[in-house]
């Protein structure tokens, strides 16, 4: 019984492997893909190389009102991150403040994964958001959520991120290589700004800004907080009334 226990498990986790692996390679059969990594490939392997980083794992920040993409990395086997780059916003559009129908023209906010890779993107290539998240679904409007939410290439767009066709092409090829070196979920963590004690309370002394938002802020703060302070994911989940547990 224990022999067949262990075959069993051995056959399981080499399935896992090839699935992973069939991934990759057929993320390569798209020409955008393949022409990324001839173009990423070793610029990405060189600051990798600096991090002494070999199997990587990721892990995707932003901020709304710095226009700014954080990637941060970590060895697969270890818990700590260690930023590898970032890159600018190349358009915006809404305000600070969180994603709560369709048509609202709002970047989320809020801890949130990849769910999508797309290489055929009308965006050059494309990591999809899972927008709206089990919050989102509690705490807006449960008729008109919209969704298709990206991080993507070009420089214009609705509600999404976009990065240039340059930057994506990079991202895109990290992210790849994270599902590659078997990482589950990539998660991206959108914040309407760096959460810092400072920068909180400029936001809730901004008489333009909508005070709605401060307590939804504050709940953000804890995530952000527990990375900054730590260089760990939090582990998250969400109450009945659509609030994040932070721990």
């Amino acid at each position: 019984m224990k022999k067949l226990l262990l075959i069993s498990i051995l056959l399981l986790l080499n399935s896992s492997y090839l699935l992973v692996n069939d991934f990759k390679n057929t993320q390569l059969k798209h020409p955008r893909v393949k022409q990324a990594f001839l173009d990423k490939g070793k610029c990405i392997n060189k600051m990798l190389l600096n991090l002494d980083i070999k199997k990587v794992h990721i892990y995707i920040r932003a901020f709304k009102l710095e226009e700014k993409l954080e990637i941060w990395g970590k060895e697969k086997t270890e818990n700590k991150f260690k930023l590898i780059t970032s890159f600018p916003f190349c358009y915006s559009s809404g305000q600070l403040g969180p994603k709560r129908k369709q048509g609202d023209y709002q970047i989320p906010e809020g801890f949130y994964e990849i769910d999508r890779f797309n290489p055929k993107s009308n965006y050059h290539l494309s990591l999809g958001i899972n927008y709206p998240n089990s919050a989102d679904k509690i705490l807006s409007d449960a008729n008109k959520l919209g969704g298709d939410i990206f991080i993507h290439g070009s420089c214009f767009t609705i509600g999404c991120i976009p990065i240039t066709d340059d930057w994506i092409e990079e991202l895109y090829v990290l992210a790849v290589e994270a599902k590659n070196n078997g990482q589950l979920k990539i998660p991206v963590h959108i914040f309407p700004t760096k959460l810092s004690e400072e920068n909180y309370q400029k936001l809730i002394n901004d008489k333009y800004i909508d005070s709605e938002n401060f307590e939804f802020w504050l709940n953000l703060k804890e995530g952000y907080d527990y990375f900054e302070n730590t260089q760990l994911l939090p582990n998250i989940e969400v109450s009945d009334s659509g609030q994040y547990i932070i721990n």
